[in-house]
């Protein structure tokens, strides 16, 4: 398919959508990653899909329009029974905090270590939440307005720390900045220092936790501001230079309040993953309410007491989410102009330039190279020595579990949104964002509200087999893989559902006509016109989800079959024991697999602003 002619560079250019034509789903799958933005820049929460894009797309799909005559089909009955299954989790911690029962634990812990949870975390969303958006915004737009020697490798290369997860960054600098790893060493032979001659921060403290989660996390806000800086027009920034607005001023006074969306939806994201985030505060003895949830339920074995430590985070949880809510009250940021030039380019020449350079350099070697370098050299001269056929199971489980939960979670966020398509009514479009919600939960509160209801579940089938045909059926969903991977599919289906909803919204009504007057049902048009038209957004929600499976830790130590480990159980389990050389060789092959979804964003974004 050939691209719609456009003038001379430098010339107006249409939008996409003033275009007669139907443009193609390759020449659109570039607005993937930017849909995030566009989501909270039209007044969406911004939250829905962590990197998938948003239904918001711009130009992409319209408000439903709503029919309550019409009689809800097969399809949609299957989308509502889908999302309330995915709520079960949600609604039975919810329940914990209404009617659950008293809990000797509970007590115990409200006593003792309840506010060292309240403040360790408190303090973690304070800490992230002030250097996410300074690093993911100020780099965005450095790299998008400005010109120095090594932009174009920084566009891609910002987005790498996003491939590794919080927990090996934990790892590695702990390995790499303790009193026996190189650096210190280093310090004392080259200045000749005792032991206790000097001062040397500890990494294994809060704020170490901070500082990993944010050189981790900083990619969500870059990824929604840089994709929102090149979907701005460039009317705003010249009228604003004009009225005697410089570069900078134009940045602070113009850029940055139309980016506002964009950027706490991006840092919004962050603090969620940093409520979520298990493996690093508990290497680092930090006492949050992710340690405390999984304390009680593996150490006491109370899962009242972890229910309700569940149901705190999950108000933690809502209490970012309403925050980013009315943070923009009823603003709304839209582009007036219906034309796009190229951006303009400031050259930066000189200090200016190596400011630059060393700003963008500095939050890749620290969140991807340096780590990088670490596993690679301990996993070649110390890796783990069951690096055979112990390995290649490891790496079998995480790759089976990963695979099947992607082809399951780009079904149902098929059916899901086809349905949303044939009967826009309000309880599909609810279905919808109801199924949506996992993303914003804890991996630890989903493994508490899915062990719950199946474990009751079992003891209830089981008793009644004993009574009426004297058999025990024992635990059928309880510490399987069935219950692991519906955790999965309730805390990942949001990343293929927003990816689905903006490809289908892409595609022209007409399209459906079209095919019903050839003779094709619903079924057979999503099949032989729509699946071919999406399978680019199809793959790109099923190897986001893929790579999110393979680095989630909570609830796969939750919820894992007995003797089931995965390559981040591994690693986990093989840095709590101080064997760090050896958690290198597991942790070394996730941070490869998250690289090729990574590069993947940073192309589409790259081509996503209207009329490239």
């Amino acid at each position: 398919m050939t691209d719609t002619p456009y003038p001379a560079s430098g010339a107006p250019r249409r939008a996409p959508g003033d275009s007669a034509g139907d443009p193609g789903t390759g020449e659109r799958l570039a607005q993937s990653a930017s849909g995030l933005a566009e989501q909270s820049v039209t007044g969406g929460t911004g939250l829905g899909g962590g990197l998938a894009p948003s239904p918001a797309t711009a130009g992409a799909q319209a408000r439903p329009v709503w029919h309550f005559a019409r009689r809800p089909g097969p399809l949609a009955w299957l989308a509502v029974l889908i999302a309330l299954l995915l709520s079960i989790p949600i609604l039975t911690i919810a329940a914990s905090l209404i009617g659950g029962p008293e809990s000797d634990v509970w007590g115990h812990l409200a006593d003792t270590v309840l506010p060292r949870y309240i403040r360790n975390t408190l303090w973690l969303v304070v800490g992230v939440g002030l250097i996410v958006p300074t690093i993911g915004a100020g780099t965005a737009w450095l790299v998008t307005m400005c010109r120095f020697p090594g932009r174009r490798v920084f566009e891609w290369a910002l987005i790498l720390p996003l491939a590794v997860p919080a927990y090996v960054m934990a790892y590695t600098y702990t390995d790499f900045l303790q009193f026996t790893g190189p650096v210190q060493t280093m310090l004392r032979d080259v200045m000749g220092w005792g032991p206790r001659a000097y001062w040397f921060p500890e990494i294994r403290s809060l704020s170490g936790a901070i500082a990993m989660l944010s050189f981790v996390l900083y990619p969500y806000v870059y990824l929604l501001a840089r994709a929102c800086f090149l979907e701005q027009s460039v009317c705003a920034l010249e009228v604003s230079r004009t009225l005697g607005c410089g570069r900078w001023s134009s940045f602070f006074r113009v850029a940055l309040p139309l980016a506002r969306p964009s950027i706490i939806a991006g840092t919004s994201l962050a603090l969620m993953e940093t409520l979520a985030d298990f493996g690093t505060v508990s290497y680092f003895g930090v006492q949050t309410f992710t340690t405390g949830i999984v304390r009680a339920w593996t150490a006491f074995g109370d899962r009242v007491a972890a229910s309700q430590l569940a149901a705190v985070l999950l108000c933690f949880v809502f209490v970012v989410l309403l925050v980013e809510r009315t943070s923009r009250g009823r603003a709304r940021y839209h582009n007036a102009s219906a034309t796009y030039q190229n951006l303009p380019g400031y050259e930066l020449a000189g200090i200016k330039a190596l400011g630059a350079w060393l700003a963008c350099f500095t939050p890749i070697l620290i969140g991807f190279l340096l780590p990088g370098a670490i596993l690679l050299e301990m996993s070649i001269s110390r890796g783990d020595d069951q690096f055979g056929a112990r390995f290649l199971e490891l790496a079998f489980n995480s790759f089976s579990l990963a695979s099947v939960t992607a082809v399951l979670a780009v079904t149902l966020a098929m059916i899901m949104t086809y349905s949303v398509r044939l009967q826009p009514n309000r309880a599909v479009y609810l279905a919808n964002r109801v199924a949506s919600m996992g993303y914003a939960i804890p991996g630890t509160v989903i493994a508490i509200g899915v062990l719950i209801p199946f474990a009751n579940f079992d003891n209830a089938l089981d008793l009644w087999m004993r009574q009426t045909f004297g058999i025990s059926t024992g635990l059928l969903l309880t510490g399987s893989m069935a219950a692991l991977v519906f955790a999965y599919l309730v805390r990942f289906l949001a990343v293929s559902l927003n990816t689905m909803e903006a490809s289908l919204g892409r595609i022209r009504p007409s399209m459906d006509d079209a095919a019903r007057t050839l003779g094709h049902g619903p079924v057979c048009t999503l099949i032989r016109v729509h699946a071919p038209m999406m399978w680019a957004s199809m793959l790109t929600a099923g190897l986001v989800v893929f790579v999110d499976v393979m680095k989630e830790l909570p609830a796969t130590l939750v919820m894992r079959p007995f003797d089931f480990d995965t390559l981040a159980v591994q690693a986990y389990n093989l840095a709590a024991d101080e064997r760090l050389a050896e958690a290198s060789t597991p942790a070394l092959t996730i941070v490869a697999v998250g690289i090729l979804p990574v590069i993947l964003l940073s192309k589409t974004i790259a081509k996503s602003r209207p009329g490239e």
